[in-house]
Formats: C-alpha cells, structure tokens, sequence
C-alpha cells in the first residue's frame, strides 16, 4: 500500500527534524522540562491553541475547538529525557552531560507538534482537540500527577491516546492489542534489621546477610509455585547491600525489587506473597524486616473499542502489511497507564526500524528521523476520525 500523506507534511518535513534535533541536544530531567515546555507551549499559541501551564509543573495542554461537536480527543506526548551519558557522537548529540533523549521523548514531542500544527491549519474536525505534553515519564510517575491534578476534569476527554516508538519494528509500521498490554511496575525496598557485630564470634549477632540471602532464594518461589503457569509474572532482586568489612556482621541488609506483571489480580497476589514470605523469612533467622515502595505503575489496559478504532485508522492509512495486531504484550511499563485507568483509550508502538540491537535507554541509541512524519500523520487521522 502507498502511503500518501498530506503536502503540509512533506514540505515541513525539514523543520520537523530541526526541531526533532533541538530537543535532542535539550534534554531534561522529569519535572525539569522548563525550556521544553516553553517551546511547546510558544509553538501551541503561535497555532491558535488555547495554552494551559502548570499541571505536574512543566506540563503543557493545548486546547483547540472547531465547529459544534460535543465529543473531544487527547492525545499525548512525554517531554523527558534520561539521565545517561549519550554515546552516539552524532552531531546532534546532547550538549548536557549526564543527560540524554534515551527513549525517544524528543521524538514523540516532534510528532505530536507537528500533528497540532496542521490540524491548526488544515484539520478537518468537529469538537474539542486536547494535545497533552506529559512531563516525567520516566519513573517519576509525570501522568499520575497530571490526572490528580485534574487533567481529565479541565479537559473532558472521550477518548485519549499514546504513542511510544519501538526498535526493531519496521518504520511506518504499528503495533497495538487490547486488553493488558505493559506490565505493571513495583519497586520495592526491603531493609533487613538484625544485629550486628565481631565476624569471629558470629553467635552474639543476629545476620541479616544470611535471612537476606535465604530471601533471595524464597522469593522466586512466588513466580514458581504462587502464580499460575500461563500468567506472567517477574520478581527481580537488582540490588543488594550490606556490610563493608569481610570480618564485621552488619546490622542491615538491604535489598531492591522489581516487581512486574500483567494482571491487576497477579500484581495484588505478588504484592501480598512478597509480604508474608519476607515477614516469614526474617522472623525465621531471628530479624526483622520493613518494605518501602518506591514507585508503583498499574497495568496499562487498551479498552477495546478504543483499540479497535486505533487499530481501523492504522489499517486504513497504512494498510494491513503495517499492522502488527494483536502484538503480544510487554513486560517494560509506562506511566500512560495511569491516564488509562481515568480515562478510556489505547496506546500503540510505532516502528523506530532498525534491528533491535540497539534498545530504548542505550547511551546509542537515536531517534529515527524516518518516522517522524508517520507519527505526525497517525495522530492527524486519528484525531479527524475521532471527531468527524
């Protein structure tokens, strides 16, 4: 199938990856995209958007109403960048040290711009358009904050939608399911309490290094023998710490925890399962133990009707050679769960190309310039179908 996009497209191509290519050499933190949304927010009003500030502190929400319809859309974009060493040496590459776009974010700000700009100027549409420009997506839980701020209250939305790019899919091609598609997200904290001393006299301390590594061990009998076989569930110990010395006992451990799955159900059954066998485990090595959550992401749900009508726009104007549906799910998660859970609507993958070899978060990888005005065209027909 050819693809034919609007001219509008074509001809802004250039300044589009400009553009792209500024943010890249810009990058900021979660909650620190104050240039960012400067920039988004001074393209929004040149375009005739009605310009909303504030909500999670940098983020930006462009209003635009044409004609009487009552039904509106949102579509969002993520601003923030990672904190990475970027390893590429394009000549773009980031002008800030310890920062980089990792992930893609400039990208996906680019996109939906460009999307904003020519809906301004040549959309087809009847009813409320809200373009949403999301800080801190990157663990910090940007979206959570923005829906308890009351994005969906100040900007009714019928239905709101997300995009992300994927490595290794085709540029120009989409992936999407309904139902469960990114897992849920739970880091934990978990400090062991015993008491410590001498190496040598072992007997006069309690070790909390031992209950810790019995821990460990017990731990993966949750996804083993808690969680049934043909659900997914994944407990991942990345880190441990305890003691400075060979010859001294310490008195803590601690452990940190990744917690990952794509049920609401399984995610409240590992939950209570890490719990009790933590409490257990310690109690049987004569310690103690606290678990501290530091982030927590639900499971992103597509719901289907809204899937359906993402998935008919990307079969009508990409064709069914670019359409990767049902994709399976995936364990990585993203914080548009949360306006999911507020909201109805889905979230696709778009094809970054290449191989795969090189993923989101390496310090080389790049966004690819090739897809931005895919992206860019995605959006627009959405948002016309959507309020037609």
């Amino acid at each position: 199938m050819t693809i034919i996009m609007p001219e509008f497209l074509h001809q802004s191509l250039p300044s589009l990856i400009e553009l792209r290519r500024h943010l890249h050499q810009h990058p900021e933190l979660g909650f620190e995209e104050f240039a960012t949304s400067d920039l988004v927010a001074q393209r929004l009003e040149e375009w005739g958007y009605e310009v909303h500030r504030g909500l999670a502190g940098t983020g930006v929400v462009g209003q635009l109403k044409k004609g009487t319809g009552s039904r509106s859309i949102g579509l969002r974009a993520d601003m923030d960048a990672l904190p990475i060493n970027e390893e590429t040496a394009l000549p773009h590459a980031s002008s800030v040290p310890g920062k980089m776009h990792g992930c893609g974010h400039d990208g996906h700000t680019a996109m939906l711009l460009a999307a904003a700009h020519y809906l301004a100027e040549h959309g087809s549409f009847n009813g409320t358009l809200n373009v949403i420009f999301q800080p801190a997506e990157e663990g910090l839980g940007g979206a959570k904050r923005m829906v308890e701020e009351g994005l969906f209250e100040r900007f009714p939305c019928d239905g709101v939608f997300g995009l992300h790019n994927a490595p290794g899919i085709p540029v120009g091609s989409f992936a999407l399911r309904e139902g469960p598609f990114l897992a849920s997200s739970d880091s934990y904290i978990i400090t062991i309490h015993g008491k410590g001393g001498h190496g040598a006299f072992p007997h006069t301390t309690t070790d909390p290094v031992v209950a810790a590594a019995h821990i460990v061990v017990a731990l993966q009998s949750i996804v083993a023998r808690n969680v049934a076989p043909l659900d997914t569930a994944i407990i991942t110990v990345g880190a441990i710490h305890a003691g400075d010395a060979p010859n001294v006992i310490p008195g803590t451990a601690e452990l940190r925890l990744s917690v990952r799955a794509l049920k609401p159900e399984v995610r409240d059954l590992l939950v209570q399962r890490i719990r009790e066998l933590v409490t257990a485990e310690a109690q049987a090595y004569r310690c103690t133990a606290t678990i501290e959550t530091r982030s927590s992401y639900p499971v992103l749900v597509n719901d289907p009707a809204s899937t359906e009508f993402a998935r008919d726009v990307i079969f009508d104007h990409f064709g069914e050679e670019n359409l990767n549906y049902p994709m399976a799910p995936v364990t990585g998660s993203e914080d548009f769960a949360f306006m999911l859970e507020a909201c109805e609507g889905a979230y696709v993958f778009m094809g970054n190309g290449g191989d795969g070899k090189i993923s989101l978060h390496s310090p080389y990888y790049d966004f690819n310039d090739e897809g931005l005005a895919y992206g860019a065209y995605y959006w627009i027909k959405l948002a016309e179908r959507f309020l037609a």
